[in-house]
């Protein structure tokens, strides 16, 4: 057994290493996106593409294969579910997928989506998709490289999703999705008929950007963003990066006569930073301490921003300050005409900014588009009119031009296809566990409408952060909540906060 143990020490030791390799290419990104000079981004695609290149050489070093047949039939993998078993687990895993993948497409793909993302930020300044078009062409030929060298069994797609849903399959989502498509759309009729509907102009007046941040850096630490580890800056497209086990970065953006836009994009990302601070810091760098998939991962963002925060007792705790804060905006605005226009459900342009029900329907078109330039039966070209044909089936709106379209996100030009579909995932996620805390916690209303968020953040850390990956998804939502993944609690929330707002049901 002791062999077996330095052989063990060994493994962890050298993947450690690797993951540090990984957190210094986060730094550099989390640069690329937020403070860094135009000029340098061809040499930061250089210094990113050397640091995958080292993390992939790190981790398909043919002694970590040597290590892992050592200790996979020893007395560490017996608990199925412990942390050793899922070190060894998990790493198989990793080793063989990544082992399929050449060098030279590992470092390709690490330059392509660096010069991407950045062609992105300017083509959407400019609105310009033919700029763009052939960077994503590019990186299109790639991920189907990507795909073929790790093989799959249905789908070119499913080698992708398999990124960021580890075991998931495209065909089950679609599933999934297609199930929640068909009940959301009869909700969105409803509304839409509906004869009551909320001042929205509320939302746009003036909020100074000073006074937003400010407030939004406040409401963070209330909910349990921890700034002693982590830190609140501006980029064109929000997100998380976690770059160390004491290292979380969050970022938004604002508009002065949007209040929801950076308030929610806040609470959205502070809801991907706790997740991260809510991991074990000892095993940082090894699977259980780390977050399990990207669907978690959004579960926790979206119930922050959703379930939290924009349910009426959040706002009868947040609403006061709100009008002291801007008090030119709110003054003769009531707390019910707040949450009312907070909860505005209309088919949109923007995803970012989509209401909770016809958030879904965003994702739905893109997973239905990736696959399709992932499969070849759509060419790079021909994705504006495509995706415009999307939106007028299924918004029934047509965006007026592409930088409200097609070049909208920066996922496709960062090669993250495959990760569109985890956003839904997530809001199943999110509603099933919030219903499950309800119940273990008692009245989290109650709590939330006297500023208690610290009993469901606490509740989340045990049951969701802490185990890493011990547990696939699917196993981590059946072990919590008794029933596996269904749409019913997310579709039975909406139901109970929209139905009395819109007066329908």
């Amino acid at each position: 057994m002791a062999d077996i143990m330095q052989t063990y020490q060994a493994l962890c030791d050298h993947v450690r290493e690797a993951a540090m390799v990984e957190s210094i290419r986060a730094v550099l990104g989390w640069d690329e996106q937020t403070y860094m000079p135009p000029q340098a981004g061809d040499y930061r695609a250089e210094q990113i593409t050397w640091l995958a290149a080292a993390s992939h050489r790190r981790r398909t070093d043919p002694q970590v294969g040597e290590w892992l047949a050592a200790c996979e039939d020893s007395e560490l993998v017996e608990d199925p579910h412990g942390d050793s078993a899922t070190v060894i687990r998990e790493l198989k895993r990793d080793y063989q997928k990544r082992s399929k993948l050449p060098q030279s497409l590992v470092e390709e793909m690490a330059r392509a989506t660096v010069l991407g993302q950045q062609a992105w930020v300017q083509a959407r300044k400019d609105d310009d998709f033919a700029s763009f078009s052939p960077v994503l062409t590019q990186i299109i030929d790639l991920k189907r490289q990507q795909a073929e060298a790790v093989g799959y069994e249905e789908s070119p797609y499913d080698a992708l999703l398999d990124d960021y849903e580890p075991g998931e399959t495209t065909a089950n989502v679609h599933r999934v999705l297609s199930s929640l498509r068909e009940d959301l759309v009869p909700l969105v009729a409803a509304i839409a008929e509906s004869s009551t509907q909320p001042q929205v102009e509320i939302l746009s007046r003036s909020y100074p950007v000073a006074l937003q941040k400010e407030l939004g850096e406040q409401v963070s630490a209330q909910i349990g963003f921890d700034f002693q580890r982590g830190r609140l800056d501006v980029t064109h497209h929000p997100f998380c990066s976690g770059m160390g086990p004491f290292d979380c970065r969050i970022t938004t953006r604002y508009d002065e006569h949007f209040f929801p836009m950076a308030f929610f994009g806040i609470l959205h990302e502070s809801g991907h930073g706790i997740y991260d601070q809510g991991l074990r810091t000892d095993l940082y760098g090894l699977p259980p301490g780390e977050f399990i998939s990207l669907g978690i991962h959004e579960s926790q963002s979206r119930m922050w921003e959703n379930q939290v925060g924009r349910g009426r007792a959040f706002w009868q705790y947040m609403f006061p300050t709100l009008q002291e804060t801007f008090a030119s905006a709110l003054t003769d605005v009531t707390l019910d005409q707040f949450y009312f226009a907070l909860n505005e459900v209309r088919p949109s342009l923007i995803r970012v900014e989509a209401d909770e029900v016809t958030y879904n329907l965003h994702i739905i078109i893109r997973f239905e588009l990736e696959q399709a330039l992932i499969q070849g039966d759509l060419q790079v070209p021909d994705l504006p009119a495509a995706w415009r044909e999307k939106y007028r089936e299924f918004l029934g709106i047509e965006p007026p031009s592409d930088a409200d379209g097609v070049l909208q996100d920066i996922h496709w030009g960062a090669g993250l296809i495959g990760y569109f579909p985890t956003y839904s995932l997530g809001n199943l996620y999110s509603a099933q566990f919030f219903a499950q805390a309800t119940e273990d916690l008692g009245d989290l209303e109650d709590m939330f409408s006297r500023g208690e968020f610290m009993p469901l953040k606490n509740w989340l850390q045990e049951k969701i952060h802490q185990p890493g990956k011990c547990y696939r998804a699917s196993e981590l939502v059946e072990r919590i909540t008794g029933q596996p993944l269904s749409h019913e609690p997310l579709l039975a929330y909406l139901r109970a906060k929209l139905e009395p707002l819109y007066g329908i049901g």
